[in-house]
């Protein structure tokens, strides 16, 4: 980590503004930051399946419990821990725009044929239930929160991270992950889907190191379709460095803008 005091920045218009101290991303054929750098100058959308990360940091007994979407979010999660994996007040937020869809196919199904839920599958079907796994996983006690908001969700959940910072929180893991949605709602799929997952270590800005800026945007609601998932541009975004980045959500258009 560079050396350098925090300072104050802050971004035109009402908007957020953020240092990333570390990062690490996942997806079934990359999974080195290298790998990932490489894919930033070239990207294409990754495999909607992959071999299960083996997430040999987590307990044994946790990890089986895991559904695939679980395993592939944690990936990245515990490789972008700090030294200590649960430092004294560093919150979490996990943001998944659909989470894991076919799991709830499979629950309505058994509904629809009066067949009994299994008690397991429901408690890892709700969307908080991968972070908890991890918080028990660790015995971590900070703050965690869960969060979907359509084509919004990596703003938004920007936007928790960057309110928990103010509240003073000294660094907050910002997860994102998803899957393909799962076959009876992929009619209603307005993006393209893969399995990924990653994570930053958001913090506020500092002296000499690059810092990001979210804002609301003015420019036209048009864009040019994306061949990846919203969730995943922004993270090219990042690693390609990138000046701008425009993206038209359900309840808002958003400016991304990074700076040194």
């Amino acid at each position: 980590m560079t050396s350098g005091n925090a300072h104050s920045i802050r971004a035109s218009d009402g908007g957020v503004a953020f240092g990333i101290r570390a990062w690490s991303a996942w997806t079934g054929d990359l999974q080195s930051q290298h790998d990932w750098q490489a894919w930033s100058a070239n990207p294409h959308l990754p495999p909607a399946t992959a071999q299960a990360p083996a997430l040999p940091e987590m307990a044994a007994m946790l990890r089986r419990r895991l559904p695939l979407l679980g395993r592939v979010a944690l990936a990245s999660v515990y490789a972008c821990a700090p030294d200590d994996p649960r430092p004294a007040g560093m919150p979490t937020v996990f943001a998944s725009r659909h989470g894991d869809t076919a799991r709830l196919v499979t629950m309505l199904t058994d509904l629809a044929a009066a067949e009994p839920l299994s008690p397991t599958a429901f408690g890892l079907a709700v969307h908080n239930a991968i972070g908890a796994v991890r918080s028990i996983d660790l015995a971590d006690m900070n703050n965690l929160q869960a969060l979907s908001a359509g084509r919004d969700t990596v703003e938004t959940a920007v936007l928790e991270a960057c309110s928990l910072l103010a509240d003073g929180a000294p660094e907050v893991m910002l997860v994102n992950y998803d899957a393909p949605i799962a076959g009876p709602y992929a009619p209603f799929a307005d993006e393209p889907g893969c399995l990924y997952s990653w994570c930053w270590r958001i913090a506020t800005p500092r002296e000499g190191e690059p810092w990001y800026a979210l804002t609301l945007s003015n420019e036209p609601a048009g864009t040019p379709a994306s061949p990846l998932p919203h969730g995943l541009d922004v993270l090219r975004f990042m690693l390609s460095g990138d000046a701008r980045l425009h993206h038209r959500g359900e309840r808002a258009s958003w400016h991304w803008q990074r700076h040194g």
